[in-house]
């Protein structure tokens, strides 16, 4: 029984994780994504910290990879700064594994919001840094900041709905399947 559940458990959090991640592939406002709310979900729900890094940020790239063709209009295995995305993505990680291990509204209120924070700060870090776009100078980095500003109110919206709504379903669900139940 206690195999069936870990494995019931892991089948339904990866099954929510890739659904998050291809459901970037509809159309939606700018910045309006599940990423955050994937990660946050991975690093909570996932027992094994290796599979909370490598399932999410691994359904990201896939889904990446689409968005990716779509936009060059050729495969684009990782973009400039990159690096800096997927960083952001980890640290969300991270955020999640700590703050929402024990879940609670407020818990994932206050873990929603930082990790807009952190997708806003490390990748447009990133973007300044390799985008071409601003010069290497702190006023350089400070317009990269105050130029995604607009950005930021749908990145908090899409945090914040995804959040909630990802992890009331796990709630929901395991209110109804015991074998979801974290221990």
């Amino acid at each position: 029984m206690n195999s069936r559940k870990i494995t019931l458990q892991f089948a339904v959090i990866t099954a929510l994780v890739l659904m998050l991640a291809f459901s970037r592939l509809l159309p939606h406002p700018f910045n309006f994504s599940p990423v955050a709310a994937l990660a946050l979900f991975g690093g909570a729900r996932y027992k094994s910290r290796f599979t909370a890094y490598l399932i999410p940020i691994t359904a990201v790239w896939i889904s990446d990879l689409f968005l990716n063709y779509t936009f060059f209009g050729r495969l684009v295995v990782f973009y400039d700064g990159a690096f800096f995305t997927y960083l952001a993505f980890a640290l969300i990680v991270v955020l999640g594994s700590f703050a929402l291990r024990k879940f609670s509204a407020g818990r994932l209120l206050i873990a929603s919001l930082s990790a807009s924070v952190i997708f806003f700060l490390v990748s447009n870090f990133g973007v300044w840094l390799y985008g071409g776009l601003y010069p290497p100078t702190g006023g350089g980095l400070a317009a990269c900041y105050a130029a995604a500003i607009p950005f930021f109110r749908n990145t908090l919206a899409g945090d914040l709905v995804y959040g909630f709504a990802i992890f009331y379903l796990y709630e929901l669900a395991a209110s109804r399947i015991p074998a979801l139940k974290t221990a």
